[in-house]
């Protein structure tokens, strides 16, 4: 039996969320299994492994981190895992503090900022960042009376920069032939702290848009390009499901009952799941900035491949590739097995409507996490 509760935790500096897991039933059968779990059934056994394993960042992995927490738990009856989903930003400062032995982040590591040295100077040299969600990012709208909305790229980016102000407008009645638009002003909803969703969604606009949308790729929204702010997945689903005629990106696995723009791409109009955001992977290069630890991707947003849902966020696990204690190394590399297992990934797939990695990738991303030591 499970037992799942949710209390406060403090690690340095930061007020975390724990998903604190109790087990009970289980018996310490076998002290050398870690609890990884490479299969697609449910574990049942328990480990050596003990201790509290605290990170945080991108909320959108908030879902899937609940749902491998309890799995992970389920083998490993002595570990809690604590996941405070502050945003991929503060994800990523508080792994490069030191503060967080593992984060997510929806965006990967880079110099823009010098994120990627002060993370491998912190690390001691080796940075690990392989993916472990991929998921649509839904166009939800809340519009009374339209069941279905099509949009394509210029008109999406229409209507986020504000050039496109009303439902009626002659561009979303283009895409929307036989819809009944209302001559509401439209209520355009946006991330208001930084945000690798939104820096996904903008690398989407700046790639398929890029005359429309101005703004470049962005983690903070322009002020200068208005819309109603909103913090996190949660406050951006909120706002557009309390506002009517109000339009909004999110993870699409927690925009509940809120519809769903189909986007265009070549001819045909594609509607968001987890298959046809899987699929834009196997059409995507590494990023420049791949190494043999750092699996990471630049996305084809402006893929003709029929099938493929463009605008994706594909999230990563990020840890060091060693750590002066082994036993953080320990419950840190165990517990990426575990996400990126068969058994994780269709854990996450069923609670959070994430995309199973392909096996392909699957098996790159734990070959990397192998290294990970103390």
């Amino acid at each position: 039996m499970i037992r799942t509760s949710i209390r406060r935790a403090i690690v340095p500096g930061i007020a975390v969320l724990a998903l604190a897991l109790t087990g009970c039933g289980a018996d310490n059968e076998d002290d050398s299994n870690t609890g990884a779990g490479s299969g697609g059934g449910e574990s049942s056994t328990t480990s050596n492994l003990s201790g509290d394993l605290s990170g945080g960042g991108a909320s959108t992995q908030q879902a899937a981190m609940g749902a491998w927490a309890v799995g992970f738990q389920d083998a490993n009856s002595g570990v809690t895992v604590n996941y405070d989903p502050i945003g991929s930003g503060g994800g990523r400062e508080n792994f490069i503090s030191g503060a967080f032995p593992f984060a997510g982040s929806d965006a990967y590591l880079t110099d823009d900022e010098g994120e990627l040295t002060k993370a491998q100077d912190q690390c001691g040299g080796t940075v690990i960042e392989v993916p472990d969600y991929v998921s649509p990012i839904a166009i939800a709208f809340n519009v009374p009376g339209l069941d279905e909305l099509n949009l394509s790229p210029e008109t999406l980016a229409g209507i986020m920069s504000g050039a496109i102000t009303t439902w009626d407008d002659a561009a979303i009645a283009k895409d929307n032939p036989d819809a009944d638009l209302p001559s509401e002003r439209i209520n355009a909803v946006h991330r208001s702290d930084e945000s690798g969703t939104t820096e996904n969604f903008t690398d989407y606009l700046d790639a398929v848009a890029g005359d429309v949308w101005t703004a470049g790729v962005v983690e903070t929204w322009p002020s200068d390009f208005g819309g109603e702010g909103a913090k996190g997945t949660s406050g951006v689903v909120q706002t557009v499901t309390n506002s009517e005629y109000s339009i909004g990106y999110a993870d699409a696995s927690q925009t509940g009952d809120l519809g769903q723009a189909n986007i265009k791409v070549g001819e045909e109009y594609v509607a968001p799941s987890a298959e046809a955001a899987a699929k834009i992977l196997e059409v995507s290069p590494e990023a420049d900035v791949a190494t043999d630890t750092q699996l990471v991707f630049d996305l084809d947003h402006k893929t003709q491949e029929s099938g493929v849902y463009p605008i994706v966020l594909t999230s990563y696990f990020l840890a060091c590739g060693s750590y002066d204690d082994a036993a953080t190394a320990d419950l840190v590399k165990a517990f990426a097995e575990y996400i990126l297992s068969d058994e994780g990934q269709q854990q996450a797939a069923a609670e959070a409507g994430s995309a199973p990695l392909s096996a392909d990738l699957a098996s790159k991303a734990q070959d990397i996490v192998a290294q990970i030591g103390g």
